[in-house]
């Protein structure tokens, strides 16, 4: 089988890259052609055989939106829909797997395949929901300029995006977040799409608050790749990896973090927080981790603190975490509780509250006996294999494909 994997990124850039770069693999490992379709960058890893790419647009640039015609751009590419056309021509796959790629690639790309199966191409169009781009205009349901969680779009009211300056607290920003929103919905492009894989059951409930897609989506958490289990000594630390912002909740764990000066913390990630949490006393800051460096961080914790403030679909860093054995203390929102066994692989604290996540932490760090017996239950965890990923994502390609007329 064909697949052409598109997303913005074609590089190590965050979860959904880890995503499109492994199961890619996998797929050619199981003897499936894949080729790939995204943004030129010096990092690119991966790619196509007719070497067509866009050109690379950086949504979170200050000034960059300000130039003359990218905010045209980010909205509709003609540029991603000739070179889409390439790829589609020459490599004539049997799936199209979207990722990514709002306010990049745009959803012109959809267009494009559609016209491509109309001339009589049989392909299928799959979407991972990684994050909530169809329903959302700055994907995270959740206002950054505001701090607090959001859900004002998904009546079809994008307006709020303005209002609330959703994107990157950017009027200019949150207007063409609207207005990308308004025209893509208006002209129905999601509608192209055959399936919609939720990685979480959170995930599916939201996006099936559209009615249009309810019938598409099914869920499939996501794979966690076979990790070699060794006997390993926890060390006396309490483990954060991740990105250093707000919405992550680390101005919560900061707080808590102060207050519990007997505790050694380590912090591994980066963002724009940084500085800040360089500031407490307490807290190791080991920067941004990649390999064997950041197996042996998580591995060695006595438990990982996941304090999201903002919707988490399905997280990498807790499947990581519960992979190596070590558990997880996870706020209750999004899909985090859907991978944490409250009272046996970790436990769960009420988001935001900063008092819940202060008596939780503290009491688990006096408790070593059962922060071992939780990590002793990681170890026994059945986590998604890729291999049984794969089987089920099989199912999603071979059924129905189709061919347009």
């Amino acid at each position: 089988m064909k697949v052409l994997m598109i997303n913005k990124f074609l590089y190590p850039n965050g979860g959904t890259e880890t995503y499109i770069l492994k199961f890619g693999e996998f797929l050619t490992k199981m003897g499936h052609d894949v080729q790939y379709f995204g943004m030129e960058h010096e990092q690119r890893c991966v790619g196509n055989r007719v070497n067509a790419y866009t050109k690379y647009l950086d949504f979170h640039g200050k000034n960059s939106i300000l130039k003359a015609g990218y905010a045209v751009k980010t909205i509709y590419s003609i540029e991603a829909r000739k070179k889409i056309r390439l790829v589609l021509d020459d490599f004539k796959p049997d799936i199209c797997h979207l990722n990514n790629f709002n306010y990049q690639l745009t959803p012109s790309i959809i267009l494009e395949i559609q016209k491509w199966r109309k001339e009589g191409n049989k392909c299928k169009i799959v979407y991972t929901a990684h994050d909530s781009q169809l329903i959302c205009p700055n994907h995270l349901l959740y206002n950054p300029y505001a701090k607090k969680l959001c859900e004002k779009c998904l009546d079809g009211k994008y307006i709020n995006c303005i209002l609330g300056k959703c994107i990157h607290g950017s009027g200019i920003k949150s207007a063409i977040g609207m207005i990308e929103a308004y025209y893509w919905h208006k002209r129905d492009v999601y509608g192209f799409i055959d399936t919609i894989i939720c990685c979480s059951g959170f995930m599916k409930q939201k996006i099936d608050m559209k009615k249009n897609f309810a019938s598409k989506t099914i869920v499939l958490h996501n794979f966690m790749e076979a990790i070699e289990q060794k006997k390993v000594k926890k060390q006396d630390y309490v483990l954060y990896f991740g990105r250093y912002s707000e919405e992550k909740g680390i101005k919560t764990l900061l707080e808590v973090c102060r207050k519990l000066p007997e505790i050694q913390f380590v912090f591994a990630g980066k963002g724009p927080m940084e500085s800040e949490v360089d500031k407490v006393e307490n807290i190791r800051n080991v920067g941004f981790l990649t390999g064997k460096m950041l197996d042996k961080v998580i591995s060695e914790a006595r438990f990982v603190v996941y304090p999201s403030e903002c919707y988490e679909n399905c997280p990498f860093t807790i499947m990581e975490s519960l992979a190596y054995g070590t558990p997880v203390l996870g706020a209750d929102i999004g899909g985090i509780p859907e991978l944490i066994t409250n009272g046996k692989t970790g436990e769960l604290f009420e988001s935001k509250n900063e008092q819940d996540l202060n008596n939780r932490i503290l009491r688990l760090w006096n408790n070593e006996d059962v922060t071992n017996q939780y990590a002793a239950n990681c170890k026994e965890e059945k986590l998604i294999s890729i291999e049984k990923y794969y089987e089920e994502v099989m199912k999603i390609y071979v059924a129905g494909r189709k061919n347009v007329k």
